[in-house]
């Protein structure tokens, strides 16, 4: 409970009490649990004194020097701090939502577990302050100094770091997402299981980021984008696991959806591939505004266990195909309707690479669906099996010597 006589003095006012503490520097201070809702202390002296759940509601704390100061689970919501010194504060679960500490000094200060959503942090120093598990979405916290700064399991999202600098900060398991971080630098920062989603803008600076566990063998990127997936393949069994078995069932389906006709083929594959514990991925979406649609299916491509290819009446196939199949190293199954002709590069894709099955040819979607498993799936993974017997085969070196030899 705060000290009476001390909060007395208090009430008289900045002045009064700045002098007070001045000419009694020894004195221990207790205003813990006082209320001094929207309380006007601009510049108040409250070097290390204990003010614990004190209720500073809209306060007016600009300029203050709160440095050393125990506020320890202390309302500070919308509260002026402007300027303030707060270094080495214990603000551990304070509300400071809403609160304004645009250039304030908060180096070395104990944020943990607080409060700080919508808070407005610009330009404030922050370096070395330990904000672990700290609510900062939405906070401002543009041109702030977050250098080596403790955001462990922090919530950053929806927050403005615009131009902020966070180099050797410790991001692990924090959250960022939507966060606008343009210009902002974040080199040199641990990351390993930070969830980063939607950023705005890109990171100024964003090199050797730590992915491992301190007690893991160092490695490091250089965009925080690729961090987390880079961690999960190399050190997530599971994710290991959903990759490998992706790329041994997917099956790529390619053709023409706009035709009804034609579409309802490909969905009847699509639908009987599953009957044999295979994934189908039916190219029927739109494609990514970063990318045409030929990168779109060689990125698929280089996923999938094999490719059905129709090329009934070919539109964007045969660009498709001739643009993936010297690249990929996986069987290719052209199908075709009878009465059909394929296009004329067809053939030369057949004879240049073995990987490219012969044509299959159907006349009817039931004679397809009953064929589908002995004429099209079985040959496809025996195909597979071969290309990796070839791709596992250890390359010989010869000696020209021995040619040499055979000239004698």
């Amino acid at each position: 409970m705060a000290n009476e006589e001390q909060l007395a003095i208090l009430r008289q006012g900045v002045e009064v009490w700045n002098k007070w503490r001045e000419e009694n520097p020894d004195i221990q201070i207790d205003l813990s649990e006082a209320d001094l809702d929207e309380a006007k202390l601009p510049g108040i002296n409250f070097n290390q004194v204990r003010l614990r759940r004190v209720n500073l509601y809209k306060a007016e704390l600009s300029g203050a020097d709160l440095s050393r100061t125990n506020l320890r689970k202390a309302n500070l919501f919308q509260a002026s701090l402007i300027g303030s010194n707060l270094g080495k504060a214990s603000l551990k679960q304070a509300n400071l939502g809403g609160a304004n500490l645009s250039k304030a000094n908060l180096v070395e200060a104990n944020l943990s577990e607080a409060e700080l959503r919508g808070a407005n942090f610009g330009n404030a120093n922050l370096g070395r302050t330990n904000l672990y598990k700290a609510r900062i979405g939405s906070a401002i916290l543009r041109g702030a100094d977050l250098t080596q700064a403790n955001l462990t399991n922090a919530n950053l999202n929806h927050a403005d770091l615009t131009g902020a600098d966070l180099s050797r900060a410790n991001l692990t398991q924090a959250t960022l997402i939507s966060t606008k971080v343009t210009a902002a630098k974040v080199s040199g920062s641990d990351v390993y299981g930070i969830n980063v989603w939607d950023l705005v803008g890109e990171f100024g600076e964003q090199e050797d980021l730590v992915i491992t566990h301190k007690n893991e063998p160092l490695v490091t990127v250089d965009n925080i984008k690729v961090a987390q997936f880079i961690h999960l393949i190399l050190n997530n069994e599971e994710i290991r696991h959903v990759i490998n078995s992706f790329t041994s069932k997917s099956v790529l389906i390619l053709g023409r959806f706009s035709i009804p006709e034609r579409k309802a083929i490909l969905d009847a594959i699509r639908i009987k591939l599953r009957e044999y514990d295979l994934v189908p991925i039916v190219f029927d979406f739109d494609r990514p505004t970063d990318k045409d649609f030929t990168e779109t299916i060689k990125t698929l491509a280089g996923l999938s266990y094999f490719v059905i290819a129709d090329v009934t009446n070919p539109k964007s196939s045969p660009l498709e195909l001739q643009a993936t199949v010297p690249d990929y190293q996986i069987p290719f199954v052209p199908i075709i309707q009878e009465g059909e002709s394929p296009f004329a590069m067809m053939v030369d894709l057949q004879k240049k690479y073995n990987w490219v099955l012969p044509t299959r040819s159907y006349d009817s979607i039931e004679t397809l669906m009953s064929a589908l498993k002995p004429g099209i799936i079985d040959p496809a993974v025996e195909m597979r099996n071969k290309l990796r017997l070839v791709k596992a085969q250890e390359q010989v070196t010869e000696s020209l010597k021995d040619y040499l030899d055979k000239t004698l």
